[in-house]
């Protein structure tokens, strides 16, 4: 069968990765640039093309993807005379692969389907190494047919793929995700920033850990850095850090509940951000720790 035209937005470096892995697959690709073109260059090299605006984008493909940092990028992309929405018909799909608010992405879905077309919120999983070999988790959501339609373009992305629910449910878990990754990470540059306070060797706190249930893969991103000076094992900016864990804790505020962890790793994260921090790699949040501690 004919591979669906894909039009992509969002050429960062997990879009840049996905786009990659797309070519690879033998995907006709319609991209458009952003600020920074190495990513869209790179695609326009293996035989991309380039649209002007999002509505040339929308015509010239089948399904839309977008990959971009925030709620409002995601928005000023679709809506307006140059928006992808603008482009849309019957048939087509539109899918969300950010992180973004749930109840943006619902509104978002209104104006596709006034369109005829279809959107699923689909945010990742894993780092763009992952994307790169097809490895990402996916956590779509929306009109299931249309999920089981484009099921196969997914799998080619994803090594786990999950239909969560109505459009938006998506957005939400992938938020609780972040919020729980987000906290993990701190607790863990904490930990081992006060093993250099209270003078034991950082190996020997990842030794005992990595023997128990404080194990995990979250744990470990965070210890190629401390332990191995390696922080592209979570390849995931701290300023990105504390737009999800704001967008978590501004999700809980909407349906009335006042989160508590929430406040540390958002105090944390933008305290980073406010020290110039904000494009350093969320593992080394370990140095902000340590430097923290040292008054």
């Amino acid at each position: 069968m004919t591979k669906p035209a894909i039009g992509f937005i969002g050429l960062g470096l997990m879009g840049s990765a996905i786009v990659g892995r797309l070519q690879d697959k033998g995907y006709a690709i319609t991209a458009l640039a952003n600020i920074n073109r190495s990513g869209i260059d790179a695609a326009l090299a293996r035989g991309a093309s380039e649209a002007a605006n999002g509505r040339e984008v929308a015509q010239a493909s089948d399904i839309v993807m977008l990959c971009m940092g925030t709620s409002d990028h995601v928005e000023s992309r679709m809506r307006g005379p140059d928006g992808v929405i603008a482009g849309l018909a019957p048939g087509k799909v539109v899918i969300d692969f950010g992180t973004s608010l749930p109840g943006s992405t619902i509104a978002l879905g209104a104006e596709v389907a006034a369109a005829g077309a279809v959107m699923l919120d689909a945010p990742l999983g894993r780092t763009p190494s992952h994307a790169r070999d097809g490895l990402l988790n996916i956590m779509a959501s929306g009109d299931k047919a249309t999920y089981d339609k484009v099921h196969p373009v997914l799998a080619d992305l994803g090594e786990n793929i999950f239909h969560l629910g109505p459009l938006g449910s998506g957005h939400t878990i992938k938020l609780i995700n972040n919020f729980f990754g987000m906290t993990t990470a701190n607790a863990m540059s904490e930990a081992f920033a006060m093993c250099d306070v209270a003078g034991v060797p950082r190996q020997s706190l990842y030794d005992v850990l990595a023997a128990g249930p404080n194990h995990s893969g979250m744990m470990d991103f965070v210890k190629a850095y401390a332990l191995d000076g390696d922080p592209m094992k979570l390849a995931f900016t701290t300023r990105n850090g504390l737009k999800d864990i704001s967008y978590y804790d501004r999700m809980a505020s909407d349906y009335g509940a006042d989160s508590i962890m929430a406040k540390c790793s958002k105090s944390a994260l933008g305290r980073a951000v406010e020290d110039g921090r904000g494009d350093d790699l969320v593992p080394q949040m370990v140095d902000n720790f340590a430097r923290w501690f040292k008054g």
